[in-house]
């Protein structure tokens, strides 16, 4: 069995954008989870959804992996980005969008709009 480090490498490197999260997209257990899966489901966003509660290994083993303390993680073409608070910032200021963009990670502009609009 392969150790947690190289699973998280080999999953970070499988899909354009991972969510390290509690639970999945579709049923999060965390409402910091929630709130970076949402802005992703809600923006269209294709992305790998790992549950760090099914697998204690991942669980610790993506905190040192990316030497960050908290949970959800997001990662985009292989590259830690952060967790919900940089996230809910870069999505307010446009850089994820920006991020997306020069990624060449398909997202819905308009819903990313809305977001702003509706934080304004």
């Amino acid at each position: 069995m392969t150790d947690a480090k190289t699973r998280i490498e080999e999953t970070v490197k499988s899909a354009d954008v991972v969510l390290y999260m509690k639970g999945t997209k579709d049923m999060p257990q965390c409402g910091f989870s929630s709130r970076v899966a949402g802005v992703l489901n809600y923006m269209g966003v294709d992305f790998k959804d790992v549950n760090v509660l099914a697998d204690e290994d991942v669980r610790q083993g993506i905190k040192d992996y990316s030497d960050w303390p908290t949970i959800p993680q997001l990662y985009v073409k292989g590259e830690f980005v952060g967790g919900c608070d940089i996230i809910t910032e870069m999505t307010l200021s446009g850089e994820l969008d920006q991020l997306f963009e020069t990624s060449g990670i398909t997202y819905d502009k308009d819903a990313a709009e809305k977001i702003r609009e509706a934080n304004a």
